[in-house]
Formats: structure tokens, C-alpha cells, sequence
């Protein structure tokens, strides 16, 4: 056969046996003032968990999860409800599978200060059996910040539980002044037991989300740190050999600003591979960046920057395969904001940007959630109808994303 028409004919056939992109919606039709998605995949689980309530003040919120089986979302199940629980778009509720448990956390107010309130776990099967219900996370009993959960399963049928702590902020008589937000660890077994509860790091930004992911060593987990001088750059710290290992910038932007952007990283592994994508506007130039280590995270290459037009953040990444990940971001033109996501490999190759739908450059889009399954990959947000907060969620085939 001529070389060329060989040539023709192979391009053809790769041509046909590629998938259209289609971003195919998945009804959601549960309640009728619903945000704060969180979005989790185990590869073979998909749940969405998330908050139902009403905008007036004294109304009671419930936090709802749902299992994704046979194209759709299942009936809601209400894991826990209250009228004194601190609902805000960025500090939403985690959830996380091991085996047939879910944990979930949500936030209680401990006092009358506005920024005044706990992080409260639910323990339970799949199936909702519940376990431990309505247990604190943090042992210290000050009435101050305890928030911005992640939590991924461990290696024993429990999980790994991070989050910003503020019990350093409240003066107290032997200070003079208030110290700044903390990171902490804990692990969760399967009957619920905290142990292991560590300071990871006394100095970090107050309100940005954190990220956790679990490597061959144990669990690293990536934060946006706090200088004396106000760089709030992105730091990780990993596990190993017993002991936390000392906080370590993912990469030296140099952000020096004096309030907290409310904008978290989020770090994904793989067997071989992990990698952290964030936003920052270092010397006023806002960035959506990824950055890849091929060493559990003991180094990283060079950041490579995924924005096309002025960067909003709020980021996600999962690992398409060993060696590529998809990240979602927020970005503004001079008509709209747009929730994007773009392929990135390791070896820096980047795709065009994919458009997945026009969003809400506010408060009221939350932080975008992205996880892949089986061959599929599946976002959630939120948006707004008829003046309420409803969650949309899309999928589409990872074989069309090329």
C-alpha cells in the first residue's frame, strides 16, 4: 500500500475511533436551595455530599450525600441537620470513602462570634448505617475557627483528616495578642476513634482550602502557608518514617499579600506521580499553575501556568492516567467567566482549554469540584435559579478530551 494513502487511512481510523466532546448534564432535582458540592470518587464510587437550606437566618441546614449508580444520582440520604451550623461557600463540607465507609464533616457554631464554630463528623456504611454520629474532630475545646476539612481513606479502613485550626487565636492571659491559624492531622479509625491529632505547621493562611492525598510513604497534605512578611505562598508536608517532615514550599511564587484570598491548592498521586495545582497573583499576575513530582512529592518541576485569559482559581486536578492529569479553573474574559479544564502531562505538554460552562464569577459558584471514574469525567458547582442556589453537575467521556 502507498505510504501515503496508508498515512491517510490511519489518520482516519485514529479520527473515527476518537469521542466527540460532549458535556452531557446529570439531573439534579433534590430540594430547592442546594450548595457547598463536594465531589469524591474512590474509582469505583462516586458521591456527591452537600448542603440544603434556606438563606434566612435560624433555618435549619441539612447535609445531604448521594451515590452516582446507573447515570444519575440516587435519592439523597440526610446525614445530619441543625439551625446553629456555620453554612459558607468556601469552607464547605469533605466527605471521603474507605471500603463501604463514608466519613463526612460539617460545621457547628460554638459561640456567638461570627468566625466562632467546630468541625463535626458523621461516621457510616454506604448503605447508611450509621457508626459514631456527630463526633468532634478537634480535642481542644476553644471557641475559636475549626475548619477548611479534607480527608482522604488511610491504609487501615479509617482516614486521614486535616484542617485549619484556630485555637492559637484567642488571647488568652498569658498573650498579649493573637497568634495565627494552624494546620492540623488526625486519623479516624473505622469505629470512629480519633488519634494521632498533630500540628503540622503554626503559621498558615486563615481561610484557604486545604488538600490531602495519601502516597506510597503515607499521607502528604498541601496548604497556603503564612510568612512574618505575608508571602502566602504553597507549602506540603509528607509523612514518613513516623514523623512529619518540616513544611516546604511546592514553589516560590513570592505572593506577599496581607489578607487571605480564599483560595486553596489541591495535590492528587497516583503510583508514580503527584501533582498540586493552585492559584496565585504574585507581583499582581493572576495564575492558575500545576506543578508535577515524580519523587512523592519530595521535589517539584517548574510550574506550568494553565491560564489563558486573568485567573479566578478556585482549582481542581485528577489523574486522567500514570503520566497526565485534568485540572478545572476559574477564568474571566471581558463578557463572562468560565469554568475551564485542560489536560496536562508530565512532561509539560498542555491542551487547549475546554469550556464547561459559563459560571458565576462570586461567591455563589462555590469551588468547583472534579473527579474521574471509570472512564468518565464528572464536575459539580453551583449556580443559581430563580434567585436559589442549585448544584449542577456534568459529565463526558475522558477518551474526547484530547
Amino acid at each position: 500500500m502507498n505510504r501515503v494513502v496508508f498515512l491517510v487511512l490511519f489518520l482516519f481510523l485514529a479520527s473515527c475511533a476518537r469521542k466527540d466532546f460532549v458535556v452531557e448534564e446529570i439531573q439534579f432535582s433534590f430540594g430547592k436551595n442546594n450548595a457547598q458540592p463536594n465531589l469524591v470518587s474512590d474509582g469505583d464510587n462516586l458521591t456527591l455530599s452537600w448542603i440544603s437550606s434556606e438563606e434566612e437566618e435560624d433555618k435549619e441546614a441539612i447535609l445531604f450525600y448521594s451515590q452516582y449508580e446507573d447515570n444519575k444520582w440516587k435519592e439523597p440520604i440526610s446525614i445530619a441537620s441543625g439551625s446553629d451550623w456555620f453554612v459558607n461557600w468556601a469552607d464547605f463540607p469533605a466527605n471521603a470513602i474507605s471500603e463501604d465507609l463514608l466519613l463526612t464533616s460539617y460545621l457547628k457554631k460554638s459561640d456567638s462570634g461570627t468566625y466562632t464554630y467546630d468541625v463535626l463528623l458523621n461516621l457510616e456504611t454506604l448503605s447508611g448505617k450509621k457508626i459514631k454520629e456527630n463526633f468532634l474532630l478537634h480535642t481542644d475545646g476553644v471557641k475559636a475557627e475549626h475548619g477548611f476539612v479534607s480527608m482522604v481513606p488511610s491504609y487501615k479502613k479509617g482516614f486521614y483528616v486535616t484542617w485549619l485550626d484556630g485555637r492559637n487565636t484567642v488571647v488568652n492571659s498569658k498573650e498579649a495578642h493573637h497568634k495565627a491559624m494552624t494546620i492540623r492531622f488526625a486519623e479516624i479509625t473505622s469505629t470512629g476513634k480519633i488519634i494521632n491529632e498533630t500540628e503540622l505547621d503554626a503559621t498558615t493562611c486563615d481561610c484557604c482550602q486545604t488538600s490531602i492525598a495519601k502516597t506510597t510513604e503515607g499521607p502528604i497534605v498541601v496548604y497556603r502557608n503564612r510568612s512574618e512578611g505575608e508571602v502566602r505562598d504553597i507549602f506540603i508536608t509528607r509523612y514518613k518514617d513516623g514523623i512529619w517532615e518540616k513544611p516546604r514550599p511546592v514553589h516560590n511564587d513570592g505572593w506577599v499579600i496581607n489578607g487571605c484570598p480564599v483560595n486553596g491548592p489541591k495535590v492528587v498521586v497516583n503510583s508514580t506521580n503527584t501533582a498540586v495545582a493552585w492559584f496565585t497573583a504574585a507581583e499582581g499576575k493572576p495564575k492558575v499553575n500545576v506543578s508535577f513530582s515524580k519523587s512523592d512529592g519530595i521535589d517539584f518541576k517548574s510550574p506550568i501556568q494553565l491560564n489563558d485569559f486573568n485567573a479566578l482559581g478556585r482549582v481542581d486536578v485528577a489523574f486522567l492516567n500514570s503520566s497526565e492529569v485534568l485540572v478545572s479553573y476559574m477564568e474571566l474574559d471581558d463578557d463572562a467567566t468560565y469554568l475551564k479544564i485542560k489536560k496536562v502531562s508530565i512532561d509539560g505538554k498542555v491542551s487547549e482549554a475546554k469550556t464547561i460552562a459559563v459560571i458565576d464569577e462570586g461567591r455563589n459558584s462555590g469551588v468547583p469540584q472534579l473527579e474521574i471514574m471509570k472512564g468518565n469525567v464528572f464536575l459539580a458547582w453551583t449556580h443559581s435559579v430563580d434567585g436559589k442556589n442549585q448544584l449542577k453537575s456534568v459529565k463526558f467521556n475522558s477518551d474526547s478530551f484530547y
